[in-house]
């Protein structure tokens, strides 16, 4: 699992390329292609959980 961060505001294009219009929001990928997404903060416990369902 890679883990990145982005800043929308330095990077505006890559927000209107994934439809990012929330902070935060988290993609998911697999193959290069993003597969999920969760708008808003989540505890940790859960977004852990997001994860160990899509790998």
């Amino acid at each position: 699992v890679v883990f990145a961060k982005l800043s929308t505001d330095e990077s505006p294009e890559v927000a209107v390329r994934y439809g990012i219009s929330a902070i935060p929001t988290l993609l998911f990928f697999k193959k290069g292609k993003p597969v999920d997404q969760i708008i808003g903060a989540m505890p940790k416990s859960e977004i852990k959980r997001w994860i160990e369902r899509r790998l």
